[in-house]
């Protein structure tokens, strides 16, 4: 099961935006209120206010609807910022010009999914994602350093 909670048209550039979701992606919950704590980021609050109100959809889920989740096993399945409508703005220039700049705007997008606790693969959907060990790889053979030519061996044995 997915919960999610959105904030859109929040004057942060996207961009910005995302440099504090891919602190919190894949991260348990309780682990994710702490970074988000702890980010010097002016956007970093806005973004743990967000968390709180998925972990609170989560929870009304929980009590009102009668499904089973565990808070404590919810982690951050993903973490998104798009791009939202940007303000065309005016700003004066030397010599009576006028230079047009844009601000930002972003739509913050925040996805909680419970974490099975037998082998702590995700559960998305009723489907259970097994931890798949990768195959081993065969090791890369070394090329061997190029023959130099007859041309290169004189010049380097005049040296």
């Amino acid at each position: 099961m997915e919960f999610r909670a959105e904030a859109r048209y929040m004057r942060v550039s996207p961009q910005k935006a995302r440099l504090v979701l891919d602190l919190i992606k894949g991260r348990r919950v309780e682990d994710a209120m702490t970074t988000l704590s702890f980010t010097k980021k002016g956007v970093a609050e806005t973004v743990q206010k967000l968390l709180r109100s998925a972990v609170e959809n989560a929870n009304y889920l929980s009590t009102e609807k009668g499904l089973d989740v565990d808070l404590d096993n919810l982690y951050v399945k993903q973490a998104v910022a798009n791009e939202g409508p940007r303000m065309k703005r005016v700003r004066p220039a030397p010599m009576g010009r006028a230079y047009r700049y844009q601000r930002r705007i972003a739509h913050l997008e925040v996805v909680l999914a419970e974490r099975s606790a037998q082998n702590g693969a995700a559960t998305a959907g009723g489907e259970q994602a097994a931890a798949v060990a990768k195959p081993a790889r065969k090791p890369v053979a070394k090329k061997t350093p190029a023959k130099k030519t007859a041309a290169k061996k004189a010049v380097a044995k005049k040296k």
